[in-house]
């Protein structure tokens, strides 16, 4: 039983007609006649009562097979209808992953962007480490995850989005923060409040610092980014958090964020996804990632609390440039 035989039975029963039927399923009389023919022999009786020529009344099968036949028909349709919106993105899910400053500062943004002309897609977020992300990514539980580095990984493909750096955020009457830049071997008696120990920036700020041999007075570890902003403007001690993430407080002037002398971490963030076939709503979804990334990196501005102008007289005056994320219209 083919869905074409269903459609030219169907429509002999609608049409009234062979000649009817072959003129909507835009197939010849014998060719409608033949389906009808194949019908009855696999139900194994007549579809229709042919005692009064040129009659089509449906016997009992008939009407039977009219009823589910109609119902498959429409579902076919249904189907056709679904897989059309999902093709173009009228519909659809979207999986994607990323690690707690990107889910928090960067995610909305590329949301917001998306959604602006994909609305209907459903979005599911998961927050984990790399390693878990990286693990549901080749798992095919994500279809794509946002991360600080390229995996090495065949399976994998990696898209730029962004650069973001490191930065230490001081309540706005701190000493440190009518300074442009502070030398890091200040900092050996301030509280110091970070993120993830076992994140790959921690590693990384502990060994610069233990290459300059500064001192590091960690006093909290392992802090949430929201937990270590609320901490500073609390005044109690000093943090270090990826700039995308204080762009809002510093605006409204609750933090202050300077620059170490001496010290500088950067990461650049990747969409991340698999090679294989993916999703229509997966792949705009990296388009309007890579697109907004492109428009930062070319919107990207130099900022310093003071120029050496305005700086006390003697003062040790070293500009530098800190990226600032800027919302977009």
């Amino acid at each position: 039983m083919e869905l074409m035989q269903l459609e030219m039975f169907v429509a002999v029963v609608e049409e009234g007609s062979v000649h009817g039927a072959a003129d909507r399923v835009f197939r010849t009389q014998p060719a409608v006649s033949l389906a009808v023919l194949k019908l009855e022999k696999e139900i194994g009786g007549p579809l229709f009562d042919r005692s009064k020529l040129y009659r089509y009344t449906l016997t009992q099968l008939g009407e039977s097979l009219y009823s589910y036949a109609t119902r498959i028909l429409a579902l076919r349709n249904e189907t056709h209808l679904a897989l059309e919106d999902i093709r173009n993105l009228r519909a659809g899910r979207l999986r994607v992953g990323a690690n707690e400053s990107v889910s928090l500062y960067l995610l909305p943004r590329l949301t917001q962007e998306f959604l602006h002309r994909f609305a209907s897609i459903q979005i599911e977020f998961r927050c984990d480490s790399s390693a878990r992300l990286l693990a549901d990514l080749k798992n095919r539980k994500l279809d794509l995850s946002l991360l600080s580095f390229q995996p090495e990984d065949r399976e994998l493909e990696s898209h730029f989005i962004m650069r973001d750096e490191m930065v230490l955020i001081v309540h706005p009457d701190h000493s440190f923060a009518g300074q442009v830049s502070v030398d890091i071997t200040n900092l050996g008696k301030e509280p110091v409040i970070v993120m993830d120990v076992s994140s790959a920036w921690h590693k990384s700020m502990v060994e610069q610092f233990a290459r300059l041999k500064a001192p590091l007075n960690l006093r909290v570890e392992n802090a949430p980014i929201e937990t270590i902003k609320k901490m500073v403007a609390m005044r109690l001690g000093v943090g270090f958090v990826p700039l995308m993430c204080v762009r809002e407080e510093r605006a409204r002037g609750e933090l202050a964020v300077l620059a170490l002398d001496g010290f500088h971490q950067e990461r650049s963030l990747y969409m991340v996804r698999r090679r294989a076939v993916q999703s229509h709503a997966a792949l705009a979804f990296a388009q309007v990632a890579v697109s907004f990334g492109e428009a930062l990196q070319t919107g990207k501005q130099t900022i310093v609390q003071k120029t050496a102008a305005q700086a006390p007289a003697g003062q040790r005056v070293k500009q530098k440039k800190l990226v600032i994320v800027k919302q977009r219209a």
